[in-house]
C-alpha cells in the first residue's frame, strides 16, 4: 500500500510495479481538489480510507470478473494482510460510501447494498451528516 487517491482509490505496488486501483462495489463522495465537484462527506471517506491503510500496510487484492475500469484502473476487492480487514465492506459499513453495482463484478453487491443501507438506518458517516449520498458541495 503506498497512497489513498480518495475515498475509493488507492495506489499499491503490484509485482514491481505501481498500480492504481478502484475499490469494487463502493462508491464515496468526490474529494475537495478533484476532478469533480467535491461532495459532502469526500473529505471524510478519504480520511477515513487512509486510517484503515496507512503508507506501507500490506494488502491482498482479489479481482472479480473484469480487471480494470474504462480509466485503465485494476478493479479489486482489497483485504488487509495482517487482519484480512475487508476494507471495501468496512468503508460502505461505517457510513463513507454507498453500495455500487457495475455488472459483471457483482459477487459482494449483496454484502455491500446490505452494510450501507444498515448505515444508513443508523444515520452513520455520510447518512447522518449529508443525509444522502451524491450531495455537492456549494
Amino acid at each position: 500500500m503506498t497512497e489513498v487517491v480518495d475515498g475509493d482509490t488507492v495506489v499499491v505496488e503490484v509485482a514491481d510495479r505501481t498500480e492504481r486501483v478502484r475499490l469494487i462495489g463502493i462508491d464515496t463522495p468526490e474529494v475537495t481538489g478533484g476532478f469533480l465537484p467535491a461532495e459532502c462527506y469526500g473529505d471524510e471517506a478519504s480520511a477515513f480510507t487512509k486510517s484503515l491503510l496507512p503508507p506501507g500496510t500490506e494488502v491482498r487484492l482479489t479481482r472479480d470478473s473484469e480487471a480494470r475500469d474504462r480509466y485503465n484502473r485494476l478493479l479489486a476487492y482489497v483485504h488487509r494482510s495482517g487482519d484480512g480487514l475487508f476494507v471495501n465492506l468496512a468503508i460502505a459499513e461505517n457510513g463513507y460510501a454507498e453500495a455500487l453495482n457495475i455488472e459483471p463484478n457483482t459477487t459482494h453487491a449483496d454484502a455491500f447494498f446490505a452494510a450501507a443501507a444498515r448505515a444508513r438506518e443508523k444515520k452513520l458517516g455520510l447518512w447522518g451528516i449529508c443525509g444522502n449520498a451524491d450531495v455537492v458541495l456549494e
